[in-house]
């Protein structure tokens, strides 16, 4: 089970991001165009150019965690 309990910092990354990007893509993002550090404490939101989707990027202790949430009504913003 994911616990996301323990975050502390939410991040929500501008613009829109090429979603079809994975873990790698994603992180190296994170730490070139934002330059942070991705750590437990941190979660990181993508959106794409379709606003029914989002991409969250969380660092577990031993791995990162890719979520993908796809609405089926209505759209993020």
């Amino acid at each position: 089970m994911i616990d996301l309990s323990n975050i502390k910092n939410y991040y929500i990354a501008c613009g829109y991001t090429d979603l079809r990007r994975g873990i790698d893509g994603l992180a190296q993002i994170v730490m070139l165009q934002y330059g942070y550090e991705i750590d437990e404490n941190s979660l990181f939101l993508f959106c794409g150019r379709r606003t029914d989707r989002i991409k969250a990027l969380w660092f577990s202790g031993d791995g990162y965690v890719l979520l993908y949430k796809r609405l089926n009504n209505g759209s993020y913003c």
